[in-house]
């Protein structure tokens, strides 16, 4: 299947030539249509039986008729693994066929970008399902995390798949909002390295990652989908802005998605000032700007900016957007027409198809010896599909591995009574609707709840063991009796009778509640499933409650996709066990740590609130954020931000600031000794928050401005050094330009944003110094045993 090229045809087609002069040979030489083609995709899905994929037919849109197409080529394919289930070599095999077809239907040779949804892993069925982002963000462990991405990425690429849809970098504002799952946190400086992280690991397997969604889309008003974001300059540039400009400057990203929301009246599709101004004049960015799915429709669909189809193309191609996802419906033949008019310069269409092309070329698309046909199907009979049929494997043993190991990381113990571990309890009364769930471990952008709930008929693909499974094997000498008691939604308290006598009954409950993720309202959690109040879904917490009325221990279990008000479970559970959708190996991970099997180690990556109502509240709060004598609404939290327990315990002693003043432009440095004081292993994160008392723009009391996952045998200890630049102290002031102001500080050596263990007085000297992007980022960490 390698496409064979006429001699001496093509200077593009030279992989000897440097890009720019092979993509501005091909410019030259494509027609108009030949140029808007490559600007946008089709959605597809493959075949079943190995066939040409199919173009899907999506409630939003019409299906377009690819033979009409072809003949001036393609840009993307869109989902062809993840639009409905199919083997995985019949799905590689059906999309080189596809390929082939779409390289030859037109005179350069040039096949599409294939793009998938990557999430919490390749989202195709029989694919990994690891845990979604709020669980890497509960690892603080950038280094896992980029183990992840990597293997998700030579998974998509051993199937030809060249470009990921992930990660998210949105700071959450309002834990009401659906897609909180999907988030690494509430903590720009957490998202920030945990986003670059993956995407360093993806784009080392080869694969183009796409920073999403750009810009602001959690700050939506009311934790609604899709609603206007009300945000002013600072909170966008301090808060939303910093994880992108991390990964754009450390990570090697090659393509950011616009967001769907407008920010001030202004929809981040059409705004130049973000997309151009920002993003490339500013931050340097040279890769492409894709429009969210129907993004560039809704300029006049849903924003009403833009009065037809060729004004919305018109106002985002000028904004800076690349390509239009996920099926032509703008950039084809309403562009033409606004082109040939002389409305729209053909020159924007050069300037992104230039970048599209130049993708295409760093992936080999361009090459002469450019095969359709991946790897993992070489020396296979690709004249028949039954041969091919079951040959890949995307969950192998390894990935399976790494999955559970990322669960069992991020998995938080948020209170424990000292029930925990439990010591093989004669009697375990497993109560609540996630016991027997098998999806409840997974998120709204895994495969079996994302498009599998469509087709109910096809198996779920991967081995999911249900928490009442994976105790069992846990506990083999318990007794364990199982009650749903009630469902994950709903109002039905009929099963509260026969949940309260399996309680009275056993010497322990452990209560399994939390979401289910789905769609647009299909579930609990996920997609447009937003909620009104952060209470548990449905009658879950009747159920809690009725279980903490019998007197038993009950340990909390949450499978959720956001944190939830847990009521009188605060302070009369006997522990509080919390994970966030943790994958397919998230059950088993589970039982390890409420058997001790499993040291816990997570850490919040989202504050867990004490009263369902009290939101919108993150941590980074101003002090008129917090509880005070003028509302009596309290938004203190029941945990806070990068809390969680451990069965060690640690000791933070002997701090000495080497450098406690330094000049604007200069560091901060200190140490400590951190001591393991508990009869086992186990891991403490050092986190670091920053504390300006006397600031001229009103700013959130901490933030979080660098951490170090440390682990220690028992009795063992080291001494910890950190430095920190005065970079870390900057912050948006009333000019709009970013400034280290000079004055006293502090710097908080925390277990967690509530609990500080140690405090530095520090502070800057000499004048305010403006900085920019490229400001220092981090702190700097030296861990060496102690002798001691």
């Amino acid at each position: 299947m390698t496409l064979e090229l006429e001699p001496g045809t093509a200077s593009w087609a030279d992989p000897a030539l440097d890009l720019d002069t092979r993509v501005d040979a091909l410019v030259a030489a494509m027609t108009l249509p030949e140029k808007l083609a490559q600007l946008y995709g089709v959605w597809v899905g493959a075949s079943a039986d190995g066939g040409e994929v199919a173009p899907y037919q999506h409630e939003m849109e019409e299906p377009v008729d690819l033979a009409d197409l072809l003949d001036v080529g393609l840009g993307q394919l869109t989902r062809p693994f993840g639009t409905a289930p199919v083997d995985p070599a019949l799905g590689a095999l059906s999309l080189a066929r596809t390929q082939q077809r779409i390289a030859a239907a037109n005179r350069f040779g040039i096949p599409a970008i294939a793009h998938e949804e990557c999430l919490a892993g390749f989202a195709a069925w029989r694919a990994t399902a690891y845990p979604v982002p709020l669980s890497w963000g509960a690892t603080f462990d950038p280094d896992l995390v980029r183990r992840m991405a990597a293997a998700i990425g030579a998974d998509l690429r051993r199937v030809g798949v060249h470009q990921g849809l992930a990660p998210v970098l949105d700071v959450v504002r309002d834990a009401r909002w659906g897609r909180v799952e999907e988030t690494v946190g509430e903590d720009p400086y957490l998202v920030g390295t945990i986003a670059t992280a993956y995407v360093q690991g993806l784009e080392s397997a080869g694969v183009v990652a796409t920073l999403k969604h750009f810009v602001g889309y959690s700050a939506s008003r009311g934790g609604r989908n899709l609603a206007p974001v009300g945000m002013g300059p600072r909170e966008r540039a301090d808060v939303m802005l910093p994880p992108f400009e991390m990964a754009i400057r450390e990570s090697g990203v090659r393509s950011v998605m616009a967001a769907y929301t407008d920010t001030d009246g202004v929809p981040s599709t059409a705004d130049e000032s973000l997309l151009t101004g920002l993003l490339r004049e500013t931050w340097g960015f040279t890769g492409t700007v894709v429009a969210d799915y129907f993004g560039i429709a809704f300029l006049r669909t849903l924003h009403e900016v833009a009065g037809s189809w060729d004004e919305a193309a018109a106002a985002a191609l000028a904004a800076g957007v690349d390509v239009e996802l996920p099926t032509v419906r703008t950039f084809g033949e309403p562009l033409r027409e606004a082109l040939e008019a002389g409305r729209v310069p053909e020159a924007l269409v050069d300037r992104a198809l230039r970048r599209v092309l130049r993708q295409k070329a760093e992936l080999g698309l361009l090459d002469p010896d450019w095969n359709p046909v991946p790897p993992v199907l070489d020396g296979a009979d690709l004249t028949d599909p039954e041969a091919v049929r079951g040959t890949i494997d995307l969950d192998p043993p390894a990935n399976r591995a790494l999955a559970r190991e990322i669960a069992e990381r991020a998995v938080v113990l948020l209170a424990n009574d000292g029930t925990l571990p439990l010591h093989r309890p004669a009697r375990i009364a497993l109560v609540g609707p996630q016991a027997h769930e098998r999806t409840a471990v997974l998120g709204c952008y895994s495969f079996p709840a994302h498009v599998g709930a469509k087709h109910p008929e096809v198996p779920l693909g991967i081995e999911l063991p249900t928490l009442a499974e994976a105790l069992r094997r846990e506990f083999p000498d318990s007794d364990l009796v199982t009650v749903t008691g009630v469902a994950v939604d709903g109002d039905d308290v009929s099963g509260l009778p026969d949940a309260v006598a399996a309680a009275r009954d056993a010497d322990v409950v452990i209560a399994a509640l939390g979401d289910r993720a789905g769609l647009f309202g299909r579930g609990t959690s996920g997609e447009g499933c937003d909620a009104e109040s952060l209470t548990l879904p449905g009658a879950q917490q009747a159920l809690l409650d009725a279980l903490l009325d019998t007197g038993t221990p009950v340990v909390v279990t949450l499978l959720a996709g956001r944190p939830y008000a847990l009521g009188r479970a605060v302070e009369e559970a006997a522990a509080v066990v919390q994970s966030f959708f943790p994958g397919e190996e998230g059950s088993p991970a589970i039982a390890g740590v409420l058997s001790g099997r499993v040291d816990p180690s997570g850490r919040l990556p989202v504050s867990v609130p004490r009263r369902p109502g009290a939101q919108p509240s993150t941590y980074l709060s101003s002090r008129l954020g917090q509880v005070n004598e003028v509302s009596n609404v309290d938004p203190t939290p029941a945990y806070g931000f990068g809390h969680g327990l451990k069965y060690t315990t640690f000791a933070w002693t002997d701090l000495v600031v080497d450098v406690p003043a330094a000049a604007t432009d200069g560091e901060l440095r200190l140490h400590f000794t951190l001591t393991n004081t508990g009869g086992r292993a186990g891991s403490e994160v050092v986190q670091v928050y920053a504390h300006d008392p006397v600031v001229s723009v009103v700013q959130p009391v901490q933030r979080l401005v660098g951490y170090r996952r440390i682990p220690l045998d028992p009795g063992a200890a080291c001494r910890v050094e950190v430095t920190v630049p005065a970079d870390l102290f900057a912050f948006t002031g009333r000019d709009g330009r970013r400034v280290v102001e000079p004055g006293a500080l502090e710097l908080r050596l925390a277990a967690s944003s509530t609990d500080p263990r140690l405090v530095a007085a520090v502070g800057l000297h000499g004048p305010a110094r403006h900085v920019d992007h490229r400001r220092e980022l981090h702190p700097r960490f030296t861990v060496t045993a102690s002798a001691g």
